[in-house]
């Protein structure tokens, strides 16, 4: 019977972080689309600020620029693709029959 208890006891505090991880997993979808919207937007606005910072004759220089607007064009073009995958994920369960 000691086993027993001591088994139980070992298993215990295992469960708490199984239920924990299950409500990380259903917000983190979520919590993952709002990071990358951010983060796009974030690289989107710092390239407008390397563009103007060229053209103002700043310190910026022409390829830090160039730098700073391909990652925010490849960060759009990833969100895009993440778009368009859940649309398209969205409309195949549309067409499900019950």
């Amino acid at each position: 019977m000691n086993t027993i208890q001591a088994v139980t006891a070992a298993i215990a505090p295992v469960q708490p972080a199984a239920t924990s991880a299950t409500k990380e997993l259903t917000s983190s979808f979520g919590d993952l689309l709002n990071t990358l919207v951010s983060e796009t937007n974030n690289q989107q606005q710092q390239a407008d600020q390397a563009i103007q910072q060229l053209h103002a004759g700043g310190e910026q220089s022409l390829h830090e620029a160039m730098i700073s607007m391909e990652k925010a064009d490849i960060s759009l073009r990833y969100m895009v693709q993440v778009r368009n995958k859940a649309i398209e994920a969205y409309q195949e369960v549309m067409r499900m029959q019950v």
